[in-house]
């Protein structure tokens, strides 16, 4: 086996367990998927359900850019067909991480985007709603890549993400690193969000309108916003 691909299992293990112990997922589901030359490795079927996020690496499916399985001991997840069609679409993507964060499943409850309210989530814009379509269906996948048309730009410095409603968040990174980055931020975003709007009765735009101008007050004279740097506040 390629010792490339090998790696990105056991990336993909860490990751999934680091997502599980984090409540970026849960047991309902979840899915990450990573491209590796012509290949992509990607997390079996009820990684969550029947494994609790557990995985071995050889659990890990390894299949072609087709969705044919080449090797690995599961199923590939059934969520895979978004993942493979943002492979196909856009070369940008290096690394796709589904999960059930806890808090963006609030805002995918309400269907409602979700706007940045912290510096180190500026980049990503307002987090879009995507219309709906069953989980695992191609609908839903197609959905999502149309609403992933003009973000390339961010895939290429980090990553872009979409809320699916009453469903979760799909996160589409130029590697696994930073689509796991993508997800845990935007869900931190979320928790502050949701007690910030707990504790002042302001609503999403509101709050994202102070901090814009929080920010603004510090680069005085141009009478614009600064645009949020380029790779975010990543310290």
């Amino acid at each position: 086996m390629d010792s490339k691909i090998a790696d990105v299992r056991e990336q993909i293990v860490v990751i999934g367990a680091l997502m599980y112990a984090r409540r970026l997922t849960d047991s309902a589901g979840g899915n990450i998927s990573v491209r590796v030359g012509d290949r992509i490795c990607i997390t079996p079927r009820y990684a969550g359900s029947q494994f609790r996020w557990q995985l071995k690496p050889e659990q890990v499916v390894v299949a072609d850019m087709d969705g044919n399985k080449l090797e690995g001991d599961g199923e590939i997840s059934r969520e895979s067909a978004a993942h493979f069609l943002a492979f196909k679409t856009f070369p940008e993507v290096g690394a796709v991480v589904h999960g059930h964060a806890e808090h963006i499943l609030v805002f995918a409850s309400l269907a409602q985007p979700m706007p940045p309210v912290l510096e180190c989530t500026r980049k990503f814009g307002e987090i879009q709603v995507v219309d709906y379509a069953p989980a695992h269906s191609m609908d839903l996948a197609q959905n999502l890549i149309g609403k992933l048309q003009g973000q390339e730009a961010r895939i290429r410095k980090q990553a872009a993400a979409l809320i699916s409603p009453y469903h979760g968040l799909f996160a589409f990174g130029r590697d696994l690193d930073a689509a796991y980055d993508t997800l845990e931020r935007l869900d931190i975003n979320a928790f502050v969000l949701l007690n910030d709007h707990a504790y002042s009765g302001k609503t999403g735009a509101d709050i994202s309108s102070r901090m814009e101008e929080g920010i603004a007050a510090y680069f005085p004279g141009s009478g614009e916003i600064r645009p949020a740097p380029a790779g975010g506040a990543e310290k």
